[in-house]
């Protein structure tokens, strides 16, 4: 019996608990399970800016392939784009994802990343709360956008093109 499950979309080692693989993500049930805590710390620790934007971004990049549609990956690395480099709220990337899905796109399917993510749900929920937490959240954003390098260049000129 395996002690420790790995999960398939950031690698994270966790001890194996039998959890479900989740539908919508390339992630073991047990790493989606530390999501959804992360999830409901935002939920109890609401903000104006809406950070909880960018955990959605940063988690849907890590753990894209497999089942994971184009289109959540393409609005992943428009989010963590907008945040990062042109320095967007979380509300403001949620506003930019509604413009973008009224356009009714075609998303491509995306090669992934080779490397090993070195920050992931995990070190954001480790990390102390805020501001620390909010700290980490952005240096895990900006390690799944670091990731994506091979993809930065379409992702800033969909952006262009849709006016974002």
């Amino acid at each position: 019996m395996n002690t420790t499950k790995s999960c398939p979309g950031c690698g994270l080692t966790l001890p194996n608990q039998n959890r479900e693989a989740p539908d919508r993500y390339n992630a073991s049930g047990e790493c989606r399970e530390l999501y959804h805590e992360l999830t409901a710390y935002f939920m109890t620790n609401p903000d104006i800016h809406f950070r909880a934007q960018h955990a959605v971004d940063a988690y849907g990049a890590q753990h894209s392939g497999g089942a994971t549609k184009p289109i959540t990956t393409a609005f992943s690395l428009v989010g963590l784009y907008l945040a990062l480099e042109r320095g967007y709220t979380g509300r403001q990337v949620q506003r930019a994802h509604q413009q973008l899905a009224k356009l009714n796109l075609t998303w491509p399917a995306f090669e992934l990343p080779s490397v090993r993510y070195e920050i992931t749900v995990a070190d954001v929920l480790a990390a102390e709360d805020d501001p620390s937490r909010h700290e980490k959240l952005m240096e895990w954003a900006k390690c799944a956008w670091d990731a994506w390098r091979h993809q930065q260049e379409w992702t800033r000129s969909i952006c262009s093109q849709c006016g974002l």
